[in-house]
């Protein structure tokens, strides 16, 4: 596996663009569109929260049927949520601009939006944004960079990735981009994503990759314990590869997922750290512990924590929180089984061995928590599962940013 430069046009058929459409944001792109020139299988996750966005119900149906996807249209600044009658009209008259534009089928074009909840889109403004963009859909990597910012929201970088793989003697590549920074908790966390392949693959055995990749990667992530009623994940894999088809589980299906893994662990590790306020990336590992549900409970509840988050915003190696945040989780385990390390690229500390607070050099603890990456490393030493879980610190900015959110 190889990473390679671009996002999501990097796949082979995959064009996007991008236009400022005055949904919300004024000065600055706030629409976004992903094409691909062959109809492709689709796979994809969606927000466990019970209000659910017009646009999550609207993908969810084309994702469950058998009908194949072509194209998402996104806007950023309002999310269509709690919007009634009025947000599904919304999300029709979006497909059905893309089919006009494009020639494909409105039933084919996935919708997706992120922002304010409880107000209406303006679907004059959506449409005219997507007749702006299909003349300027393009296959560069600046395209999809482009398109990439114009689903931002209070995002400070925008978030994209590619890698390239070997399938049966073809290049196959993944190439995917995402938007998230608060709202963001595990099943899912506040997200978009959305990752385009020329992989050939079944529709099932895409869907099977993409939820098994889904819980270790954007469903350990968390920022402040919201979980918001947009979180959309799409995949869409065109074929384009040549690659031999994958029908069944085999060496080229664990590649393929493997390489999935990686883009969306690495897209959900940039979220993380991109946390609204955020100063940090803060990590938690959890090594042999019972099995693998205790380690993930474990590992959530860690970054999780408002006071873990709080003492890593401080440098304040206040190891009792973390055993605090773990005690509460759920899992069982013994705390005289516990070894509880920090970790930088400035080092690892143990603090914690086996029921008893270690005696440890405060400067040394410091200057491993100053670094840009903290992890919490913990060694349960009772079995031999293992998850690690991404979060960042709790810092002043974090509620000036939530205060004037809406206005």
């Amino acid at each position: 596996m190889k990473e390679i430069q671009g996002g999501i046009t990097a796949a082979k058929g995959f064009m996007a663009a991008s236009t400022a459409a005055g949904i919300k944001y004024q000065g600055r792109t706030d629409m976004a569109m992903i094409y691909s020139k062959e109809p492709c299988v689709s796979a994809g996750t969606f927000t466990s929260n019970v209000v659910k966005a017009a646009c999550v119900q609207w993908d969810m149906k084309i994702v469950k049927s058998d009908k194949p996807m072509q194209a998402v249209a996104i806007n950023s600044g309002i999310a269509n949520a709690c919007t009634g009658k009025e947000g599904f009209d919304a999300c029709e008259a979006t497909a059905k601009g893309v089919e006009a534009a494009l020639n494909v089928p409105f039933e084919s074009v996935a919708v997706a939006s992120t922002g304010v909840i409880g107000m209406q889109l303006p679907v004059d403004k959506l449409v005219s944004g997507v007749k702006a963009m299909a003349p300027d859909l393009d296959e560069s990597i600046e395209a999809g960079t482009a398109a990439s910012k114009a689903i931002m929201t209070t995002d400070t970088v925008n978030k994209e990735i590619a890698v390239e793989i070997e399938l049966s003697g073809k290049k196959v590549t993944i190439g995917g981009m995402s938007k998230g920074s608060g709202m963001i908790h595990p099943n899912m966390c506040t997200m978009l994503a959305f990752v385009g392949t020329d992989v050939a693959i079944e529709k099932e055995l895409l869907q099977q990759a993409v939820s098994d990749v889904v819980a270790d990667s954007f469903n350990m992530i968390t920022v402040d314990g919201d979980t918001s009623t947009n979180d959309t994940m799409i995949c869409m894999a065109n074929g384009l590869a040549g690659n031999e088809k994958i029908v069944c589980k085999d060496d080229d299906f664990n590649k393929f997922k493997d390489a999935l893994s990686y883009v969306c662990t690495s897209l959900a590790k940039t979220m993380a750290a991109d946390g609204e306020g955020a100063s940090k990336l803060f990590e938690a590992k959890i090594v042999n512990a019972k099995s693998k549900e205790d380690a993930k409970t474990l590992a959530r509840a860690i970054v999780g924590s408002n006071l873990s988050k709080a003492a890593i915003f401080g440098c304040d190696a206040n190891f009792g929180r973390f055993l605090c945040a773990m005690g509460y989780s759920g899992a069982d385990f013994d705390q005289n089984d516990v070894e509880l390390y920090f970790e930088s690229v400035n080092g690892k500390l143990e603090v914690f061995h086996k029921g008893t607070p270690i005696v440890f050099d405060e400067e040394r603890a410091l200057e491993i928590m100053k670094a840009d990456t903290v992890t919490v490393f913990v060694n349960m030493n009772e079995g031999e599962s293992e998850a690690t879980a991404w979060g960042c610190d709790l810092t002043y900015d974090y509620v000036k940013i939530n205060a004037d959110y809406r206005s």
